[in-house]
């Protein structure tokens, strides 16, 4: 499997700290030149834009960590809109989820065949386009991080 994880931000506010979990960072890195985890460029610019060590990280991280958009992938947006577009979410849930990331993020694992990783639970409501519930509805795969890393059997042992 190949994955688009989309938790950065809650595994280095959480739990995955950068000061107390540094194998989980590490990890991310290994996995991408192992081609099975990689991220986008809407959210390495998202990310950047934060100004603290998860933009340290992202700024330090070789090309093609961080996806950039071909052909397949802009093709791929339109089934997204027509998917989002179709359900019943407000004008305003749709505005907020065509301008971030999620919206690139769901196109990329659709186009490229990627397992969507997210902390985001399914949800009916109108007034939030949620990950999950796209992924579902596109036939696209998703798990939260604790799967993948289950998965890929992934450890991180202490030092002894």
């Amino acid at each position: 499997m190949r994955y688009l994880p989309n938790v950065f931000i809650a595994a280095k506010n959480l739990h995955y700290g950068m000061d107390f979990c540094p194998a989980f960072w590490d990890w991310l890195v290994e996995s991408n030149q192992a081609g099975k985890v990689f991220s986008i460029e809407k959210v390495k610019d998202e990310l950047e834009a934060g100004d603290d060590e998860l933009a340290v990280w992202v700024s330090s991280q070789r090309d093609g960590f961080f996806l950039k958009p071909d052909p397949t992938v802009l093709e791929a947006m339109g089934a997204v809109s027509e998917w989002v577009n179709s359900n019943e979410y407000t004008p305003a849930a749709k505005s907020a989820f065509f301008q971030v990331a999620d919206y690139w993020l769901i196109a990329h694992a659709l186009a490229g065949g990627f397992v969507v990783v997210t902390h985001e639970k399914p949800a009916d409501t109108r007034n939030k386009v949620k990950i999950p519930n796209v992924c579902v509805g596109l036939g696209i795969k998703v798990m939260t991080p604790f799967e993948m890393l289950r998965h890929e059997r992934a450890r991180f042992v202490l030092e002894r």
